[in-house]
């Protein structure tokens, strides 16, 4: 199943006999070895020989070395060098500060450091929530992990956890104009996570908290939301469930079903399957039945952490006792936040008719999406090579810029159903059908649209906005 991707991407510097044909042998070679070319470029060119760069998507490390190979193997060529693209974008990190202001001679040295700086410092003495304007506290967010649960990766420890979230910050700044940074903790004792997080918070106007294992993360969530007065928001949690719930919201609407109605099965139990499953409720699904590795979460079962108890009392109306596949025989809906393959062809074919597969486990889904497509309706993967990508980056850029312009601490379910319901109306009528049920990460609109709605929503909830306007300047 797996496909060459960008996340593979080499360039082979090769050294070729001059020809006419030579550009082209290079690139059948690099197609009969099953890798995808992006560019083809002469970086030299002399009597006997031309060198050339060629850059092609691959699907991992041991493709990489058969392409090089195949070039290799051809008469007259030599491969100088192969360059992994990913590793060189990462080289000296993703990330830099820069300064918003000019430091051009004394008088600018006055204002922005000693003696003038002093004068900011009394200010937000006297006034603490001054900091908010008069600081990088308005727009600055800490994204923080230990490293336990790094995408499909597990536990890697919080060094190796950096470069994603130097990924994540790069994001929030591109996408919604909100600065981040990662703050990667070398501990992964809950109440040490909580007391490092309280300690650094005045700094921050809002905590992200990233790739942080189950269950161990929501009690550091709910902890830090209940003793900091900033939001703190996991995004492997409620970011994954928001968009979850907009890709099913014109999902349904394709097929023709109501989510009262249906019947959804949600593979996966932690933290994803947890706030998804908690979403849906709070938009009105009734037949939820969420399964672990052990099969259906049911009432019969005596579970020893709060979430599966949650779980086994608000799901599963019928109580349902089998396994994953027993669950999803005549289901509506799979959505999977697990693993891969846990599903066969043979289960996606004993579901309803017009059913809708989320199979979002990464990088290997919980089901083949093509195999899955030829019984649902709808397919929708966390992958960007197939359609339907269904992607955090749609939901957390955007509801931080709202929670930051908002001013506010707390977050509320009808924020996140906001949230949703602005990423599924990007989507028009004219737009929709069984491969477009989810805009496009690129969507400039998606970011805005989500923000306005949370700042919407907090207003709802009696929120003042007066807290986020830009202090000016007195005496000006």
């Amino acid at each position: 199943m797996a496909n060459p991707s960008p996340g593979n991407s080499i360039t082979l510097r090769v050294e070729a006999q001059s020809s006419f044909s030579a550009t082209s042998e290079l690139a059948a070679a690099v197609g009969a070895a099953g890798a995808a070319i992006t560019a083809l470029d002469v970086t030299s060119s002399h009597h006997e020989t031309i060198v050339v760069d060629v850059t092609c998507n691959t699907t991992d490390d041991a493709h990489a070395a058969r392409v090089k190979d195949a070039l290799d193997a051809l008469d007259g060529v030599t491969v100088r060098k192969v360059s992994d693209r990913t590793f060189l974008m990462h080289l000296g990190g993703k990330l830099e500060v820069v300064p918003k202001v000019a430091l051009r001679n004394r008088d600018d040295l006055s204002r922005a450091y000693t003696p003038g700086v002093a004068r900011v410092c009394l200010a937000i003495a006297e006034d603490p929530a001054a900091a908010r304007n008069l600081t990088v506290k308005r727009n600055t967010i800490a994204v923080v992990t230990d490293g336990s649960a790094v995408l499909g990766l597990g536990n890697i420890g919080p060094a190796a956890a950096l470069p994603v979230m130097e990924g994540k910050a790069a994001l929030f700044k591109q996408f919604a104009n909100v600065d981040a940074w990662p703050v990667c903790l070398d501990t992964q004792d809950t109440e040490e996570i909580i007391m490092i997080v309280k300690a650094l918070a005045p700094v921050y106007g809002g905590v992200n908290l990233e790739d942080i294992a189950a269950p161990r993360c929501f009690e550091i969530e709910s902890r830090l939301r209940a003793e900091l007065d900033i939001p703190v928001f996991h995004d492997d949690q409620h970011g994954t469930a928001i968009v979850t719930l907009a890709a099913l919201t014109n999902a349904l609407r394709v097929v023709g079903k109501n989510i009262g109605s249906v019947k959804i099965v949600v593979a996966g139990v932690g933290a994803a399957g947890n706030a998804i499953v908690q979403l849906l409720k709070a938009q009105g699904a009734t037949n939820i039945v969420a399964c672990g590795r052990n099969g259906a979460i049911n009432r019969n079962e005596t579970y020893t952490d709060a979430h599966r108890t949650w779980l086994a009392e608000n799901t599963n109306p019928e109580n349902f006792s089998g396994s994953l596949h027993d669950a999803v025989a005549g289901a509506d809906v799979f959505i999977g936040v697990s693993g891969p393959n846990v599903l066969g062809e043979a289960q996606v074919a004993s579901m309803a008719k017009d059913s809708i597969v989320f199979a979002m486990a990464n990088p290997t889904p919980e089901v083949d999406p093509v195999i899955a497509a030829k019984y649902a309706a709808v397919v929708a993967t966390g992958r960007s090579d197939f359609p339907n990508q269904i992607n955090n980056v749609l939901a957390f850029p955007g509801f931080f810029r709202g929670l930051l312009d908002a001013g506010v601490s707390d977050i509320t379910p009808n924020m996140l159903v906001a949230a949703a319901e602005a990423i599924a109306n990007r989507v028009a009528d004219d737009e929709l059908n069984a491969s477009f049920i989810i805009p496009s990460v690129f969507d400039p609109h998606v970011a805005a649209d989500v923000a306005a709605a949370v700042v919407a929503a907090a207003q709802e909830n009696g929120a003042s906005l007066e807290s986020a306007s830009v202090l000016e300047p007195q005496n000006a």
